[in-house]
């Protein structure tokens, strides 16, 4: 049996690596043994693709890299490395090239975009009154408290940095759809996944924090790809 691509999971914006925590469980059950998730500074697409790139980078043999919503555009910015063997999409931004998640979001905002809102210092923080409603519906409202209590809030500059070479173009991808997403309109979701022409598009009752509420499924899309590219 072929060997296990090492799963590179990049999260997106208001939240960090361990937005992954019931993926990772999931894929170390299925016999993923080497595993990462990146903790991008979210200063700059810049910024982040160079830090998910680095450890890219440190892996010997073939990498799927895995992004969730912002983290999308990360790994379109980040994946054209030969030891990239494939992307999966989950609930995410995937821009072309001259494209940015904000043009993306302003051109079909998402029903929670009003509830986004910058601070003094520039950071975009998702209300955190608001935030069970807007991000994660479908998880209990503990879980949703902890998620907007412990949010990780990019510079808003990096919402309307463009990617500049979309890694999709060049790479096999996957592509995970929420149905209930209110932070990505569900509509921008189909339509990227639909220009990618991945090779497996599944679309998920969810909300957008699916690899939360739904790891079972989304882990399944995951397995496929790398049993794909193996």
């Amino acid at each position: 049996m072929a060997a296990k691509p090492t799963v590179v999971l990049v999260h997106g914006f208001w939240g960090g690596a361990a937005h992954w925590s019931k993926v990772i469980v999931e894929l170390n059950r299925r016999g993923f043994t080497d595993l990462h998730a990146v903790e991008n500074p979210l200063t700059s697409l810049a910024d982040d693709a160079a830090r998910t790139q680095q450890m890219v980078k440190q892996v010997e043999g073939p990498v799927l890299l895995v992004g969730h919503s912002y983290g999308g555009a990360v790994i379109t910015e980040a994946g054209d490395l030969p030891n990239v063997a494939g992307l999966v999409y989950v609930a995410a931004f995937a821009p072309d090239a001259g494209e940015s998640p904000g043009q993306i979001s302003q051109e079909n905002p998402p029903a929670a975009f009003e509830n986004i809102a910058p601070d003094s210092d520039g950071y975009l923080w998702v209300r955190q009154e608001k935030f069970h409603e807007s991000f994660c519906q479908d998880l209990t409202p503990e879980e949703g408290l902890v998620m907007g209590v412990t949010q990780k809030a990019p510079l808003g500059s990096t919402f309307g940095d463009n990617v500049t070479s979309p890694a999709w173009r060049k790479k096999p991808t996957w592509y995970q759809v929420s149905a209930q997403d209110r932070m990505i309109h569900p509509d921008n979701e189909r339509r990227m996944a639909q220009r990618m022409e991945p090779r497996k598009t599944v679309e998920l009752d969810a909300s957008h924090a699916s690899l939360a509420s739904q790891p079972g499924p989304v882990t399944d899309l995951i397995e496929a790809a790398a049993n794909e590219l193996g």
